[in-house]
């Protein structure tokens, strides 16, 4: 499973961008539980965000959603913090 992560906005405006293949990793079905939970619930349009707030894109195996601070899930805060620490 592929998962890309685009985080935009807050103070300074910087960009930035991870993606992680999970295809063979032992923790693979742990991710995959992860991602299946944290794209549930989000926008397939990005929402409004809030001043210095961050707006995120995920895209997990294709599938593209959107969400931003503060309204991001645990799974979606754990997703997108875990991408942006292991991915590259």
């Amino acid at each position: 499973m592929r998962i890309y992560v685009h985080r935009t906005g807050g103070f300074s405006g910087v960009d930035r961008r991870a993606e992680i293949d999970t295809s063979g990793r032992d923790d693979a079905a742990d991710w995959r539980t992860l991602a299946d939970k944290a794209v549930a619930t989000a926008r397939t349009e990005p929402p409004v965000g809030v001043p210095d707030g961050f707006s995120y894109q995920i895209t997990v195996d294709g599938r593209t959603v959107y969400c931003s601070d503060p309204r991001l899930t645990q799974e979606q805060r754990t997703l997108i913090t875990k991408v942006l620490k292991e991915g590259s």
